[in-house]
């Protein structure tokens, strides 16, 4: 298990740009039985050790003072919309005694011979799956070998990812995972006229116009409402 380092932080709200300046991330501890604790972390640090733990691993936070580290989750993570840079985590800590759902990356290997061979395309229906077992036995992620797909009718399915037996798939096993299609059934489907019937279209409008009505009348007050104006 990776160790990340991380401080108490006193600075909240507007308060936490000076950290952001300083390289650090602010950051919440919380989970089941726990006080809620505000930290921050080097922005560095935790970059590399989510890249690769994700939000899948544990991880052992060691906060400055605390006697012991703490198992956690990285389970939530802000983005600035511009620079797309961490601005902000959200740690969960886990009971080691009480299975959580997580979603699990699916890793493609292999090469398709679908796809090299008759031009076909890979079309992954699922990239990620949820999964629910105990913290320990969560695994990084799931891969899957698409050197199956020969043909077109060939095709994966949930029941074909490998999982050890502590973990619970929580989704349906007969979905599918990829499969590879012709290049021309994605020229028909690019070709293909998109047709808006003229009744549906006067429908929504008419819905509208009449929304907007309801909006732009005066709220009717009792009489009891206007005495006390």
């Amino acid at each position: 298990m990776l160790t990340l380092n991380a401080k108490i932080r006193k600075e909240i709200g507007k308060k936490t740009k000076s950290i952001k300046k300083q390289g650090k991330i602010p950051a919440v501890v919380y989970g089941p039985g726990v006080k809620s604790v505000s930290i921050e972390v080097d922005y560095e640090e935790f970059r590399k050790i989510f890249s690769q733990t994700g939000e899948s691993s544990l991880v052992s936070l060691k906060i400055e003072g605390d006697s012991k580290e703490r198992p956690v989750l990285i389970h939530e993570i802000q983005h600035d919309y511009v620079t797309d840079k961490f601005i902000h985590i959200d740690f969960y800590q886990a009971s080691m005694k009480q299975e959580v759902e997580v979603a699990i990356p699916i890793i493609f290997e292999g090469i398709s011979l679908a796809v090299k061979d008759l031009g076909g395309t890979l079309v992954k229906e699922i990239q990620e799956i949820k999964v629910k077992a105990l913290p320990q036995n969560l695994p990084h992620d799931v891969k899957i070998d698409i050197s199956v797909l020969n043909t077109f009718e060939d095709e994966i399915f949930v029941k074909d990812l490998k999982f050890s037996s502590d973990v619970k798939v929580l989704k349906g096993l007969d979905e599918i995972v990829a499969k590879v299609i012709p290049q021309t059934k994605i020229e028909e489907e690019l070709e293909e006229p998109i047709e808006e019937k003229v009744e549906d279209v006067e429908k929504v409008v008419k819905e509208k116009k009449e929304e907007e009505v309801v909006d732009d009348k005066e709220p009717e007050i009792k009489p009891t409402e206007r005495k006390a104006q």
